[in-house]
């Protein structure tokens, strides 16, 4: 078996542990992912059906790459494989969509339905509310959606959380109210929102005995990645999955657990053994990625935690360089530190997306933008920005109503782009049916919109994804539209363009199939996936320094970090509750996380005063600092850079 060679001992044991529960607790950097993808690869090689294996992640990019390192240590033999017959790896939403498409008839999900993201979501709860006769700005439809949201991720239906909430006060009343009336929005417009994706998977699995049944017998072998970021939803649906076989493979780091305000339970991994109780328990402590200086800060930031199992990373890295703090007078003068560092960085031959420049909340990504804008440093602001472009929503819309022309809310986006002439009072009697009104110049034009959607309906059943975009950018008038423009519409014709790129990964399933999937994929698009676009045009292939908040990290690497914002208040966060040691914790994780993010270099940085909502604050330095020993650590103020201090 040489493919173990240059596993330790413990990767070792994990990989050949193949029958019962295993969970693994693998610290920042310490190879869980080769773990997974050799674990895979040996259940392959000693018989294992590749069909009957499962992985799970939590994000789209970690998906592909553990796709993609399968693949490579597979080689030739995927080709030999019958179609279908490789391990299926996939997102937790998007192990949901699998699920309800194949097996979700008897709740009676459609085989393609759509899936709704935050802005639809949004946008039918504000209706909602509207037909409530609830002004949206005394109850933001965001606020409702979120209670919403965090109630299907304790598995309760609209009807329960009323039965519960309901008369509790206005605001639950009005939830469990708006709430029915956005179930009613879903189901006419064929659609799930992202939690349906996973409470539907597990309401299916409870009540279904014979999706259950299939389900257990296609998944013989289950992997979860980042176990410790499951809600108890998650916790249940991979109990549902394993059934009487136990061979549930789980990985995740408690000191990583970043998640818990959005339903994430540590309890999951941290009491894994008591819900298996012949569980095996495997720590991979190995740090492979960081200097030791690093991976010695880290360990003394987290060891403070309480709420946590026993682990302590070691490594055999070199020291490298001492971790930086710098405290800068103003946000303003921080931001140019990280700029100028970043450009001396780059001048001696560092590589701008080998450097991350990581920030606790998103207001302070405006200082960060400036100041390498000024200093004309290419950057990335990571996030799913290009996902929430009109023109990208409008060729989403069409491919869409494409693949089911009944869908009145991609109807209504589809009309009104490109313009022919078709307005509200038209489109109003299109949607209630009142056809017989039409004057014939409307008549003439409705006519035409649906001749075109007719077209790319019939076209939608046979061509591969990426032609499709093609032709919806042609035949919907867009290309025609923009080309008419001035430089800005070019650039919106490059970006729906682009889309088509983005679909080709498709295209080896033409067709339904092919375009459902890709409308699928770009649904659950992460903000990691920004990362790893493909381009389609030399102009934006320009790489640089990332830009992101540490939520936004977890899971990648760079050689450089800085982690700016290092104030008490700011980081560790005041939102979170001081007398709340769960809360505490969680923050001091978090930091944890940004630390470990560096394998070479690392940045801690601060202002002395910073403005926040308009006000001008004196900053005090965050608690965090205190945690990591001075001998690890390069003090400096921003006005006598290299110079050592003692104390901030």
């Amino acid at each position: 078996m040489d493919y173990l060679d240059g596993l330790n001992e413990r990767q070792k044991e994990a990989v050949l542990q193949t029958d019962g529960p295993v969970s693994v607790l693998a610290g920042a950097g310490s190879g869980k992912t080769r773990v997974l993808t050799t674990r895979i690869y040996h259940l392959i090689r000693t018989g294992v059906a590749p069909e009957k294996i499962l992985a799970v992640t939590f994000t789209n990019k970690a998906a592909r790459e553990m796709r993609e390192r399968l693949g490579a240590k597979l080689g030739e033999q995927v080709a030999v494989w019958k179609k279908g017959s490789i391990p299926f790896v996939a997102t937790f939403h998007g192990l949901g969509r699998e699920l309800l498409e194949t097996y979700g008839r008897s709740m009676g999900i459609p085989r393609h339905f759509t899936i709704f993201d935050r802005d639809d979501s949004e946008r039918a709860i504000k209706n909602a509310l509207k037909e409530l006769g609830i002004d949206p700005k005394e109850l933001a439809p965001r606020a409702i959606l979120s209670l919403i949201s965090k109630a299907k991720g304790d598995g309760m239906t609209a009807g329960e959380y009323g039965e519960k909430h309901g008369r509790q006060s206005f605001r639950a009343r009005v939830t469990s109210d708006a709430w029915h009336k956005y179930d009613a929005a879903l189901a006419k417009e064929k659609a799930l929102d992202f939690d349906d994706l996973i409470a539907k998977s597990v309401r299916l699995l409870e009540t279904d005995a014979e999706a259950r049944r299939l389900v257990q017998e296609r998944f013989h072998y289950i992997h979860i990645d980042e176990y410790q970021d499951t809600n108890e939803l998650q916790g249940k649906l991979a109990a549902l999955l394993t059934g009487d076989r136990k061979n549930l493979f789980v990985v995740g780091d408690i000191d990583q657990t970043i998640y818990t305000w959005r339903g994430a339970t540590i309890d999951n991994l941290l009491e894994f053994d008591r819900a298996y109780p012949s569980a095996k328990t495997i720590v991979l402590e190995h740090n492979y990625r960081s200097s030791s200086t690093i991976v010695e800060a880290a360990n003394q930031i987290i060891e403070k935690n309480k709420n946590r199992k026993e682990k302590s990373s070691v490594t055999d890295n070199g020291p490298g360089e001492r971790i930086q703090v710098h405290m800068a007078g103003t946000a303003e003068e921080e931001a140019r530190f990280v700029a100028e560092e970043s450009a001396r960085r780059i001048r001696e031959g560092a590589e701008p997306e080998d450097i991350a420049v990581l920030y606790r909340t998103n207001f302070q990504s405006r200082a960060l933008e400036e100041a390498f804008l000024q200093r004309g440093i290419p950057y990335r602001l990571l996030g799913t920005q290009f996902y929430d472009r009109k023109e990208v929503k409008d060729v989403i819309a069409w491919t869409r109503l494409a693949l089911d022309p009944s869908r009145e809310a991609d109807l209504v986006r589809a009309v009104q782009f490109p313009a022919r002439g078709i307005g509200k009072v038209t489109l109003g009697k299109i949607i209630a049916g009142q056809r017989d009104t039409f004057k014939p110049a409307e008549r003439a034009k409705v006519e035409a919109f649906e001749k075109t959607v007719a077209n790319l309906h019939e076209a939608a059943k046979t061509l591969p994804p990426s032609e499709l975009i093609r032709l919806i950018i042609e035949q919907s008038g867009m290309k025609a539209a923009y080309e008419k423009g001035g430089e800005d519409d070019l650039e919106r014709l490059l970006n729906a363009q682009e889309l088509a790129t983005i679909a080709s990964r498709h295209d080896e399933t033409p067709g339904e199939e092919g375009v459902a999937a890709f409308l699928a994929d770009i649904a659950l698009v992460g903000d990691q996936d920004e990362m790893d676009r493909p381009k389609s045009d030399d102009r934006k292939t320009k790489k640089g320094v990332t830009l992101m908040t540490v939520h936004a990290a977890k899971g990648l690497e760079f050689d450089i970090v800085f982690v700016t914002g290092m104030e008490e208040g700011l980081f560790p966060h005041e939102g979170m509750n001081p007398e709340e040691e769960r809360d505490q914790e969680e923050e001091r994780r978090l930091f944890y996380v940004a630390v470990t993010r560096a394998k070479n270099a690392l940045y801690l940085t601060l202002a002395r005063v910073r403005r926040i909502y308009g006000t001008d604050y004196l900053q005090d330095p965050s608690s965090f600092l205190n945690d990591i020993h001075g001998s690890l650590v390069e003090y400096a103020y921003a006005d006598r850079p290299g110079e050592d201090i003692i104390e901030l």
